[in-house]
């Protein structure tokens, strides 16, 4: 794969000269994005995947649901659906993607849509009976036709965006240089215990000489101890006497298999790609084995298909004691009522 990756170089080329014109045109005016009166939020990254962006957006709802009426907003990858659709009581994973299914499942007082035309969604989102007071935008720093009030880039600990390269050799799919529209970037999946140096020499590289300098803040995935399933809760205590299989369709399920290792459980790992929509014959494979843990995400798109099936919640940790000031800066954007 690294070798084909290498031999793709020159269409990497190609690719980034496209996303050079894009944004040239973006930042000369010649093409146009959209403000809105609301406060828009927006999460997203420079690469494809895995970054965390799920457990942020659910950070966020968390934070500004108690006060305020908030909608999610995403394209709704590889829905089944098209256009602007508004989750209902009615609505199924299908319509919405796994990740904003989730949202929906999770956050009953949150308005959940998806629509892959950013501009619509929100036009749609207010012209609603009880217009959203804040819009998070999952998934859309790259897209540009929305100018969005507060932009929170993630990148992980691990590979950070400074050292990839576009698609397809690298995982890039928007410039470097864009990283100075970010208000905030938020360093994810981090080790717990991350020391200040290695803290400032992330901060270095990601933000190097430039002047404007976005703050930036760091994170590590916490893991639930309870492993929850259609209709039942036990502790993942419980399994380390158990063998069981673990089915993950995400983009990078090396942290999970990291802490279930650390934590002495004995499992296999099916891997699939992320998103992956189960065939019949895959469910049938899967409804043999005795136990399976999976994630939220995949849970989303396996319940109901499987008997014997449990997942593990995450949640956003910040590092440092740097959640009081995160959280200020949101609340501060959203107070002013700015887009």
């Amino acid at each position: 794969m690294r070798i084909l990756r290498k031999i793709l170089w020159p269409f990497s080329l190609l690719y980034g000269g496209v996303v050079y014109l894009r944004n040239f045109l973006y930042d000369r005016k010649i093409l146009h994005s959209v403000s809105f009166e609301v406060p828009v939020i927006c999460v997203g990254n420079l690469s494809v995947g895995g970054t965390g962006k799920t457990p942020m957006v659910e950070y966020l709802l968390n934070l500004l649901l108690p006060r305020y009426r908030v909608a999610t907003l995403s394209r709704g990858y590889r829905r089944k659906s098209r256009g602007y659709v508004c989750a209902g009581v009615n609505t199924v994973v299908e319509d919405l993607g796994d990740e904003s299914f989730q949202y929906h499942r999770k956050f009953s007082k949150a308005t959940v849509a998806v629509d892959a035309d950013r501009v619509q969604g929100i036009q749609k989102l207010m012209q609603g009976k009880l217009p959203p007071e804040v819009v998070i935008l999952d998934d859309a720093f790259q897209h540009r036709k929305v100018k969005a009030g507060f932009n929170i880039l993630l990148t992980t600990f691990d590979h950070p965006y400074t050292d990839d390269f576009y698609l397809p050799t690298g995982n890039l799919r928007d410039s470097k240089r864009e990283a100075r529209r970010a208000d905030v970037v938020v360093v994810t999946k981090c080790r717990p215990k991350l020391s200040a140096e290695e803290r400032d020499a992330v901060i270095e590289k990601l933000l190097g000489g430039r002047i404007k300098r976005p703050q930036v803040f760091f994170t590590t995935i916490s893991y639930d101890h309870s492993l929850r399933s259609t209709n039942a809760t036990v502790l993942l205590e419980q399994w380390k006497d158990k063998r069981f299989s673990l089915v993950t369709g995400i983009a990078n399920p090396v942290p999970l298999l990291e802490f279930l290792t650390e934590g002495g459980y004995d499992f296999e790992h099916l891997e699939y790609p992320d998103h992956h929509n189960f065939s019949k014959r895959e469910l049938q494979n899967l409804a043999e084995k005795e136990l399976i843990l999976t994630t939220e995400k995949d849970f989303m798109r396996l319940e109901g298909h499987l008997n014997n099936l449990f997942y593990i919640g995450i949640r956003t940790e910040f590092l440092f004691g740097a959640q009081r000031e995160f959280d200020h800066l949101i609340a501060d954007y959203v107070e002013r009522g700015e887009s």
